[in-house]
């Protein structure tokens, strides 16, 4: 099964897997499909740890990341923003509202601790800082999350010569996403996690397929993809290249139980 996705990637089947586990990511490129590590939590420090490990597990094979930069944020403008102050803006009022919610249905409260000078979740400037830090390595796709990547993102793909991905849950999006010069669209649909908006899948597919026909834009179908029926039916529908959540899952990755007594 071949698509053009295969040749812009240089893989050997039209198949994507993301994953946060890194685990993941080597197996799928290993086995000739295209794994992209997830890169929202990561420094550009422990990013470079992970992708070192993936280089001496992944047998030269290619491999992307993936990072959530928002297209619109209420902290947009600000600077220095850091993970604490953001916490110190939260009221006493929706504090005690959400303990008492958890209490009632019987859930316990846990906390983590930050560093003083944790950025925000989702802090553009860490994501660019984190991607800088990833091409010293041979990664081959970059991909962003909640709107159209930012100039400075795409302007990156194209120095580095590497395609740009983003994720879209209506034709709007891919539409606004097409025009900002991404390369690739996922399009998700809301039962694949709800992360894009309320479009179902079986609808958002061939309805972003046939508004995107006339683009050179590549289009994948990400999450919930499990099965080779399910992979036939995505490529029916107009997917160059299907993208499960979990593929060929190595013992050592986080999983559901009832995932792992399919394996």
């Amino acid at each position: 099964m071949k698509s053009p996705i295969c040749d812009m990637l240089g893989i050997e089947f039209p198949l994507l897997a993301f994953s946060h586990c890194r685990d993941v990511v080597a197996a799928v490129s290993r086995a000739g499909g295209f794994g992209v590590l997830g890169a929202t939590a990561h420094s550009p420090e422990s990013i470079e740890q992970e992708l070192k490990w993936i280089d001496d597990h992944c047998d030269g094979k290619p491999y992307g990341l993936d990072v959530l930069i928002p297209e619109n944020i209420s902290t947009a403008g600000e600077k220095d923003v850091t993970w604490k102050s953001l916490e110190a803006r939260i009221s006493p009022t929706h504090r005690d509202f959400t303990k008492n919610l958890l209490k009632k249905y019987g859930i316990e409260l846990t906390t983590t601790n930050v560093a003083d000078n944790q950025p925000q979740p989702f802090d553009a400037q860490r994501a660019m800082e984190v991607l800088e830090a990833s091409f010293r390595h041979p990664i081959k796709l970059i991909a962003n999350a909640l709107g159209v990547p930012p100039k400075a993102m795409i302007e990156m793909g194209r120095k580095h010569d590497v395609p740009v991905a983003a994720l879209i849950g209506s034709k709007e999006h891919a539409l606004r996403q097409v025009a900002a010069g991404v390369d690739i669209l996922v399009a998700q649909g809301t039962e694949a996690g709800g992360h894009c908006g309320e479009v179902s899948t079986m609808v958002l597919v061939p309805e972003v397929s046939r508004r995107s026909k006339r683009s050179a834009t590549c289009r994948c179908w990400p999450r919930g993809i499990m099965t080779g029926r399910q992979m036939a039916a995505a490529m029916a529908m107009g997917r160059r290249v299907p993208g499960p959540a979990r593929c060929g899952l190595p013992p050592s990755s986080p999983r559901p139980r009832k995932f792992s007594a399919k394996r």
